[in-house]
């Protein structure tokens, strides 16, 4: 029997440096000139400009790489230096000559991604992720990649950190990464958590990984932390990282959202999902927020490829309630109203865009949105399902000051806010009158949606709603 043949059939294993220790890891925010359209989206017109991409430090054998963190997918893939395309020249490549510990197989490994791909083979080797040495651990080696855009974040491949189901590794090849690491610890300590930081650079000081702890510059205990129990399939089963999305608010008050298209889902299914910049939500529900907001002279959508936007100056103040209380998350004003492309002729990119092809639920939830939370996601165990722990990092008044402090006064008038009907009552021409006004008497903001997501097939990403 092959050497390779025999791994498929142990059990892979986790050796803690310090026995069964949890870690922080340092990530870096790093910005990215374009992204890739991955499968969570069906809409072409969802091209990146300026985005960014978080990634930690892993070691492959005595190979040095940087990935992105990516909660969205479940699979680990580094580029080899048999990938010659000019997508991945010019970063880090695995070298599989140089390694003593590798064990490559015949297994294929193909992606396919709305734009771009990778294909490969299913290998083994020695894993480094901080203190922790994962033992063959099962990996992609990538010897094509089209149209990643690795060359401008400069990352080597992907680490996912979403459920088994969602893996193109098959199962039968070995475990993921995520449930090597959480089968060395306790019951208790099978989390991982983050921050996402808003400097750029590679040591970012307020950003945050850590694998069964806490970062106690964060928090010292789970007290603050508001925990939801992960949504699961309609066979039970758990691919994404997803909350029910119980409402959104604007300015305090509740903008209705439509029903979910998700089978049997009481409330819109909102995807948490580290590799997309932005928000994505229904068209129906995006477009009624923009045309509620206001007049052509203050929201639009953009001559160059409608996507909306909105005056650089216009203040607003978003909120998601998720999961099953009422405990709002507010969204600071500079995310909702993105200075990404810093235009002279004073529009401004939003965070939210109209999108229907998000897979396995309503909305995606991107760095917009996780920016402003500390996230801890927990495995399920004997006690529990898996569970996202939420708490804010964001005080929206003086995130609401900061905003008019860089970006000056907002001289528009106070805007009265005529919201349409969700979906479900699409025909009915009746109105709900709203009128919502911020501190200074003003609404404002943008909301448009990129999504740079790296993974996610397309085949599985197919969206529910067709």
């Amino acid at each position: 029997m092959k050497l390779s043949q025999l791994l498929l059939s142990l059990a892979l294993y986790v050796l803690g440096v310090n026995g069964l220790q949890s870690c922080k890891l340092p990530m870096s925010r790093v910005a990215r000139s374009r992204g890739i359209l991955s499968g969570l989206s069906a809409h072409s017109k969802l091209a990146n400009t300026k985005e960014y991409a978080y990634m930690v430090k892993i070691q492959l054998g005595d190979q040095d790489f940087s990935a992105l963190l990516d909660t969205g997918s479940s699979d680990f893939w580094i580029v080899s230096t048999d990938c010659i395309s000019p997508d991945c020249a010019a970063v880090a490549r695995y070298s599989t000559n140089s390694s003593r510990s590798l064990i490559p197989t015949t297994t294929p490994f193909v992606l396919t991604y709305l734009l771009g791909s990778v294909t490969g083979y299913v290998a083994y080797e020695t894993v480094f992720l901080g203190i922790y040495e994962i033992a063959s651990q099962a990996f992609a080696i990538a010897n094509n990649t089209q149209d990643l855009g690795l060359s401008a974040t400069g990352n080597s491949g992907v680490l996912g950190l979403c459920f088994p189901s969602s893996a193109s590794i098959p199962a039968t090849a070995g475990k993921t990464l995520l449930e090597n690491l959480f089968a060395s610890f306790p019951e208790d300590q099978r989390f991982f958590a983050f921050r996402l930081g808003r400097q750029t650079g590679l040591s970012d000081p307020t950003s945050s990984f850590t694998i069964g702890e806490l970062d106690t510059e964060i928090t010292n205990s789970t007290a603050p932390l508001s925990f939801y129990p992960v949504v699961a399939n309609s066979d039970g089963a758990y691919d994404y990282w997803k909350l029910e999305l119980r409402r959104l608010t604007i300015n305090g008050t509740v903008f209705p959202l439509s029903p979910s298209l998700v089978p049997g889902a009481a409330s819109p299914i909102a995807v948490l999902d580290t590799g997309t910049t932005l928000m994505l939500g229904p068209t129906i529900d995006v477009d009624a927020f923009w045309n509620s907001i206001g007049s052509p002279a203050i929201v639009r959508k953009s001559p160059q490829g409608g996507m909306w936007e909105v005056r650089c100056e216009r203040s607003l103040l978003v909120g998601l309630v998720l999961g099953d209380d009422d405990r709002e998350f507010p969204i600071d004003p500079q995310d909702t109203n993105w200075d990404q492309k810093q235009s002279a002729d004073g529009w401004c990119t939003g965070g939210i865009q109209a999108n229907d092809g998000v897979v396995s639920g309503d909305w995606l939830l991107g760095d917009i949105f996780l920016r402003n939370v500390y996230v801890v996601h927990h495995g399920a165990n004997s006690t529990h399902p898996p569970l996202i722990g939420l708490t804010n990092v964001t005080d929206p008044q003086d995130a609401l000051q900061r905003f008019r402090d860089v970006r000056g006064a907002d001289v528009s008038p106070p805007t009265t806010l005529h919201i349409q009907e969700s979906r479900a009552n699409k025909g009915s021409s009746s109105m709900l009158l709203y009128t919502l006004s911020s501190a200074g008497g003003f609404v404002g903001g943008g909301i448009i949606t990129f999504l740079v997501r790296l993974h996610l097939r397309r085949r599985e990403y197919r969206r529910v709603r067709g």
